[in-house]
């Protein structure tokens, strides 16, 4: 993860434990080398890639392992940014579980993120958690 926190911001977003390269790159739909810079600032993501610089919700960054799980706070951000919004979670977060499990060659860790996006599910499409479901599910 690349990050550093500004010297003027006084406390840590409790949401930018969720902020990965792999994230912000789909999200912004570039490669993940061609992100140069991730400022995690107060209440925004400043990000600085090949081509633009540009601000990012915390609110949009999707769950991810290897940090503490989501909590009710976490949820009732997520909500707040998805009803000015007019939808669920970002499209993107679909794709950005897809990834992860069709890059995830162990049996454990799809298991770990099948439990995450399972914790989830109600901010996913309709459409999404059978098709993440079946993405899981290990190749016989």
């Amino acid at each position: 993860m690349i990050s550093t926190l500004q010297p003027e911001a006084k406390a840590v977003h409790p949401l930018s434990r969720f902020v990965t390269v792999q994230a912000i790159a789909l999200l912004l739909d570039l490669k993940t080398e061609q992100i140069y810079r991730i400022d995690c600032w107060r209440y925004v993501v400043h990000v600085v890639g090949k081509g633009v610089s540009t601000f990012v919700s915390y609110a949009d960054m999707p769950p991810v392992l290897g940090v503490e799980p989501p909590k009710p706070e976490d949820i009732n951000c997520w909500r707040k940014r998805w009803r000015r919004n007019k939808y669920k979670a970002p499209n993107f977060w679909t794709e950005f579980y897809q990834q992860q499990f069709e890059l995830t060659p162990s049996l454990t860790q799809r298991h770990k993120w099948g439990e995450l996006v399972s914790a989830i599910a109600f901010a996913l499409p309709d459409v999404a958690v059978p098709l993440l479901q079946r993405i899981a599910r290990p190749q016989r």
